[in-house]
């Protein structure tokens, strides 16, 4: 996995430095114009975005401790410091540091690592449903006019609804008869290959165990709805730290509508996040969608991706290492265990 992430990034690397040659002559990019960006940005709304950032950690924390409240109770807060110092191994290790939250709960909590695995599971579910309901409400709802290109992008919005609709009926099939499901896979896919098979089979059955968070109505209403809150202060964020902008005409009067749709893109580009040189690949798919949909100058877009970045990814890095410093906790010792110890359960599951 590790070889496969430096490969990755050696190649976004070479790309990288490519299109800088490339557009060192043909680009024009005034850096005295996007530092007067930033100087004229009205930091009050920054630092609103941050707070609003901040009280996300602590929603994914009081989510987390009710996911287990069925398995083993724990304070709704408690779990804070194992979201930070995740995130922040994240931000500086990349994607690949993912394991870290489940891992540290589960040091934490004595509870199993696989039951932990398929709490995050569950976890990203909510996150990936919460943020297509909040896209799909604003877009369909925007007025005629409001965005670029909107037959292209109701078209996306439709889509997103229905992988949303199709991920909840799923997620209840299993959890209503997760061996049922399993098996029905499980034998479609042998005639394929047996292996992808009984992995795929066992994948589920283990969901289908992390399932076990989310016993009734209510505990689905309450996930739903802290999941709700917290997006709804990603977006918030977002949109104060847009209209921060107030130098460009562009970003000061963006809409709501408009900021769901960068902060789209902004999520599908951190999808693949690569330690350090993920954050400028961010900037830059962020700052090009600024250009391409709202036709922003390029300084005041790189000067605001820059700050999105900054704010709503990295602001949390900090934080991270001097609790991780109290915690005693190494975050590339913990993200090389966290990987190793999923390999060794994704190999221990399909032998049992």
């Amino acid at each position: 996995m590790k070889k496969k992430q430096w490969i990755l990034g050696l190649v976004v690397l070479v790309a990288i430095t490519a299109l800088v040659v490339w557009g060192r002559d043909r680009i024009h990019f005034d850096f005295g114009l996007f530092r007067a960006q930033l100087a004229l940005a009205d930091w009050r709304k920054i630092a609103i975005a941050f707070g609003c950032i901040c009280l996300g950690y602590v929603f994914r924390s009081v989510r987390w401790a009710m996911l287990l409240r069925h398995i083993k109770k724990v304070g709704p807060l408690s779990l804070l410091g194992t979201q930070v110092i995740g995130f922040t191994a994240v931000a500086l290790i990349g994607r690949i540091a993912d394991p870290v939250r489940p891992y540290l709960v589960s040091k934490k909590t004595g509870l199993p690592l696989s039951n932990q695995i398929a709490v995050y599971i569950v976890e990203r579910l909510f996150d990936g449903g919460s943020m297509a309901l909040i896209f799909c409400s604003v877009i369909l709802l925007a007025p005629a006019g409001a965005l670029p290109h909107p037959e292209i992008i109701k078209k996306v919005c439709y889509g997103a609804l229905a992988t949303t609709i199709a991920g909840a009926v799923f997620l209840v099939a299993v959890r209503l008869a997760g061996g049922v499901v399993a098996s029905l896979l499980e034998g479609a896919l042998s005639a394929v290959s047996k292996g992808l098979g009984r992995a795929i089979g066992e994948k589920i059955r283990a969901f289908r165990t992390g399932l076990d968070t989310l016993r009734s109505f209510s505990d689905f209403g309450i996930a739903l709805s802290l999941s709700l809150a917290m997006w709804v202060l990603i977006t918030l964020a977002y949109l104060e730290i847009t209209r921060a902008f107030v130098a460009s005409p562009q970003l000061a009067s963006l809409t709501l509508a408009k900021c769901v749709l960068l902060m789209a893109s902004s999520m599908a580009a951190s999808g693949f996040q690569l330690p350090i040189i993920g954050w400028f690949t961010q900037i830059g798919v962020v700052a090009a969608a600024m250009s391409a949909f709202f036709g922003v100058a390029a300084e005041p877009a790189t000067a605001c991706a820059a700050t999105l970045l900054l704010v709503t990814f990295l602001s949390i890095v900090p934080v991270g290492l001097i609790w991780a410093r109290f915690e005693r906790v190494s975050l590339r010792k913990v993200a090389v265990e966290s990987e190793e110890a999923e390999e060794e359960l994704a190999v221990e599951e399909p032998a049992g």
